[in-house]
């Protein structure tokens, strides 16, 4: 078959257009690929201010699940604002407008992150301060969703702010069920559908505080929607090891604390629309149509809200420097998330040997595929220790941490507490090193 010069031109064409997508599409993977595939601590450290003050250096810290050293962006945005923009935000002249406008940007660069829309994402002094906000609009609003007597589901593995705010309402004539962890810890997912029937809410988290087991939310939110139950996740113990794409995980509300998370002490919250907008406001009046305004009862702390954009900031930076490419902020934080669990898992991994070594019981998973949030029941013994670890210079966390009725599930006086180890990706090898060393010293 004989080919006109117009054929081959196309043709010519054809193959040059192939040529240049496939040169596009290699450099996107490239540009994709983390850098080495692993965190660089060096960089990351760098980021903190706290590893450079002469007090601290010498200290290494493992309660970070009470809460996390806070990155220069944060640090740096909170005191412009006070420096800068200590105005009344949102007037008519220049220094209120920034002020506003970076309120703003905490709130639009945070929900692009989490995989939400802007309006759905709204800040609290606390996160049991939001938790509280958003129990009593239930507790005005279930008896008239519900066709019968109204019942929502909390569990025995959380942390007390996201189960005594729902078990209060209990108060108010709604039937509060629970699910219960299993003697390892585990909440079983056989054990939660035959509390589902008839249910409106089910509270429960991501992971817990002293458990540390990672509960697979998606599967979880996915089983109470068959049974048209709302889900509010508690990630205050799962966010400082990587801001979650709440979308994917389909909750309909989802909470986290950004004083353990990199940031200022300031509530985070999303919550759907749809669910948002049915809820009977709990902000001023004025405020009632905006959504992320409906669940602030009193004014937001505006510098502590801007220094929010400092955890976007973070996210950001160690994404460019890892990548050779940008992606949204979506994808950028989902990058960075698995980089950051990929690190954890590396630092746990030794001290599991370590606590098997030792005959330690450990509660929850031995795995690394936990949150690096691991307690130990020491009997009476883990505040002594505690404060045996702090002569070795190694800060770590003894008590209850307001887990007192996962403790008492699993045996454990909560007044004797347990002795926690909790770390992040900013943690080091030779940080674990001395843990461990030190642990082997007083135990």
């Amino acid at each position: 078959m004989a080919v006109t010069a117009g054929t081959s031109l196309l043709i010519g064409a054809w193959w040059a257009m192939r040529r240049t997508l496939r040169i596009l599409l290699d450099n996107w993977a490239q540009a994709t690929q983390p850098f080495g595939m692993q965190l660089d601590t060096g960089f990351v450290r760098a980021q903190f201010p706290a590893f450079a003050e002469p007090a601290l250096r010498d200290l290494a810290f493992f309660e970070n699940a009470g809460g996390s050293y806070a990155c220069r962006y944060v640090v740096w945005r909170l005191s412009r604002f006070y420096k800068e923009r200590k105005v009344q935000p949102y007037g008519p002249f220049p220094v209120s407008d920034l002020a506003g406008s970076e309120m703003d940007e905490a709130r639009e660069r945070l929900a692009r992150m989490l995989g939400v829309w802007a309006e759905e994402v709204s800040f609290g002094p606390s996160t049991t301060a939001n938790t509280y906000v958003l129990a009593q609009a239930f507790r005005q609003w279930l008896p008239e969703a519900s066709e019968g007597r109204p019942a929502i589901i909390v569990t025995n593995q959380d942390h007390e702010a996201n189960t005594g705010p729902w078990r209060r309402l209990a108060d108010a004539g709604i039937e509060v069920r629970e699910w219960r962890m299993r003697d390892d810890g585990h909440l079983d997912i056989e054990d939660l559908e035959p509390l589902l029937d008839g249910a409106q809410l089910l509270a429960f988290p991501h992971a817990s505080n002293v458990v540390g087991e990672i509960n697979d939310v998606a599967r979880i939110c996915r089983l109470a929607q068959r049974y048209g139950v709302f889900t509010c996740v508690d990630g205050v113990s799962y966010a400082p090891h990587g801001l979650p794409n709440v979308r994917k995980l389909g909750c309909d509300i989802y909470l986290f604390s950004a004083y353990k998370t990199y940031g200022p002490h300031q509530g985070i919250m999303t919550i759907r629309r749809e669910l948002g907008m049915a809820l009977p406001n709990q902000g001023h009046e004025f405020n009632g149509a905006n959504l992320w305004q409906r669940f602030t009862p009193a004014g937001p702390d505006h510098a502590q809200v801007a220094a929010c954009a400092g955890l976007p900031d973070y996210v950001d930076a160690l994404y460019k420097h890892h990548m050779r490419a940008g992606r949204d902020g979506t994808g950028r934080a989902e990058v960075i998330h698995d980089m950051m669990r990929a690190r954890e898992r590396d630092l746990t991994a030794p001290l599991l040997d370590m606590i098997e070594e030792r005959g330690l019981r450990l509660l929850g998973p031995a795995t690394v595929d936990r949150a690096p949030t691991l307690a130990l029941d020491l009997g009476p013994h883990a505040w002594s220790v505690a404060q045996r670890l702090a002569e070795h210079g190694v800060m770590a966390g003894a008590g209850d941490f307001y887990a007192g009725r996962a403790l008492s599930a699993l045996g454990i006086e909560p007044e004797e507490g347990v002795l926690r180890l909790s770390f992040t990706h900013y943690t080091s090898d030779d940080e674990v090193d001395r843990l461990i060393g030190a642990l082997n010293r007083v135990l």
